[in-house]
């Protein structure tokens, strides 16, 4: 949904057109999957990044100024997202390889420098968290929505998929969340950190089940988002409030069908990764249909109806300038924050985990089945490093436990096998060790920060952009 589009209404002819060309896409990316020829020295995968961020005012408050600042900022790396008081911030594309990490920080950390001019300039201050602590219902309104033609045209796409019925949120943590709202606006209080991880048609059905399996550790490692509306829900909050906030089925047409449009999916895959965008086509009723004029070979209807289908781990196929295609996987379920090293320690924890299982396991999942991969997601979510995960069909034990003594040093050799430096891999995963063994994740300092301080959201706010801004990793963050 990053593209930008002229049309806001629709008609029953423009869906029809949309959903042939789709079906010709799909069937000429199938054959693509099938014919591709393997490659004998298959290239380092490469990576990139896109961080989602809030603009505050002194108070901590949500500003919505994302006009202003993307004027200051002047940059491609820089685009709006859904609400006026967000922007998104992306990065070039990365190899694996030596001296990866250091050149994605050193990138990273001057696009950051950039845009907290760029902020200021625009009277604000740049904050990447989960959601943000201060922020009201009455703040996720349509007088807040960005000005693009495609977020209005979502909006009318959801409602009208939904009957007009309002959101529902419903969220069962520390606390009971239970709130409606109007307007798709409510997916802007979810704001994360996404890696793009690229495969080959050859394996990226493995790839693709080993993200799966690798996503809940990882997750309750990263918990970075316990309060939504004044409310201590889960150690990442996003997760449900993101499903509910776009809940749309897809099945038969149906607004409430058995498939979500925001899911962490149905199955592992067999064969192919095809297999996921012939269920886009065949489940997903399609929410925007415009008309992109492009040959089938570009799949520009089929990437732009994948962009409107929020799996947790999805599938993107691009296509350059030369008419080369690639494959990637977009690792989304982690949050913005608490800093740009922990972000990066997370990243090499997945990237090792997933890599890793894709070379030791025939089909990515390391005997772990389907329902258990869910279950560790969702209890991930829920509990952080309280958790108790399965791994490999075995009992569950705790999220620390499994962390410390077995995923960790398969991360390891995961990123020996990519060729990152033993400085980098060591410095990465000993972050999230040392986050491990204090306990002290994202999520868990703003709660030990308010069980000292009270529920004083802006001093919340403002301490933790404070130590947000010195760099350091949050196992190290004082209260």
């Amino acid at each position: 949904m990053g593209q930008e589009i002229r049309e806001e209404h629709f008609g029953a002819q423009d869906f029809e057109r949309f959903r042939r060309v789709l079906a010709d896409e799909t069937a000429w990316l199938l054959d693509w999957l099938k014919t591709a020829p393997p490659l004998e020295t298959p290239p380092p995968p490469r990576l990139g990044f896109e961080i989602e961020a809030w603009l505050c005012n002194t108070h901590g408050r949500p500003l919505p100024v994302n006009d202003a600042f993307l004027e200051a900022m002047d940059s491609p790396l820089a685009t709006p997202e859904l609400a006026q008081f967000n922007i998104e911030l992306n990065s070039s594309v990365f190899h694996t390889g030596h001296g990866c990490f250091g050149a994605i920080l050193d990138e990273l950390n001057e696009t950051l420098r950039q845009a907290r001019r760029a902020a200021r300039h625009a009277g604000a201050e740049l904050l990447m968290a989960g959601s943000l602590p201060t922020l009201e219902p009455g703040d996720l309104g349509l007088h807040h929505m960005s000005h693009q033609a495609r977020y209005r045209a979502l909006n009318s796409a959801i409602l009208e998929q939904r009957a007009q019925r309002p959101l529902e949120v419903d969220i069962v943590g520390h606390e009971h969340l239970q709130h409606r709202h109007a307007d798709v606006m409510l997916e802007a209080a979810a704001t994360s950190f996404q890696i793009h991880i690229e495969t080959r048609p050859a394996i990226a059905h493995r790839t693709y089940n080993a993200t799966m399996v690798a996503t809940a550790p990882v997750l309750a490692a990263a918990g970075n988002t316990p309060y939504i509306f004044g409310h201590d829900l889960w150690a990442e909050s996003r997760i449900p409030l993101f499903e509910q906030s776009v809940e749309v089925g897809g099945f038969a047409n149906s607004a409430r069908g058995p498939i979500r449009r925001v899911t962490f999916g149905t199955g592992y895959l067999h064969d192919s990764i095809g297999e996921l965008f012939t269920e886009n086509l065949e489940h997903f009723p399609v929410l925007l249909p415009v008309d992109l004029d492009e040959t089938p070979d570009r799949l520009a209807h089929l990437a732009f109806h994948n962009g409107t289908i929020w799996r947790w781990n999805r599938p993107i196929v691009g296509c350059d300038a030369d008419g080369r295609h690639s494959l990637r996987l977009e690792f989304r379920c982690l949050p913005a924050g608490p800093s740009l090293i922990d972000m990066l320690a997370n990243t090499a924890f997945a990237l090792g985990l997933i890599e890793y299982l894709v070379a030791e396991s025939p089909d990515g999942t390391l005997e772990t089945p389907f329902s258990e991969a869910r279950d560790n997601f969702y209890n991930a979510a829920r509990h952080g490093l309280d958790a108790r995960l399965r791994w490999g069909h075995r009992d569950p034990m705790p999220a620390p436990r499994l962390i410390t003594r077995e995923l960790l040093p398969r991360a390891a050799e995961g990123l020996e096998r990519l060729g990152i430096d033993a400085s980098e891999r060591n410095t990465l995963l000993g972050i999230i060790a040392a986050r491990v063994a204090s306990g002290q994740t994202g999520a868990q300092w703003q709660r030990a920060w308010v069980a000292r301080h009270g529920r004083d959201w802006p001093g919340l706010v403002r301490a933790y952009r404070g130590w947000q801004n010195t760099g350091a990793a949050v196992h190290t963050w004082g209260l």
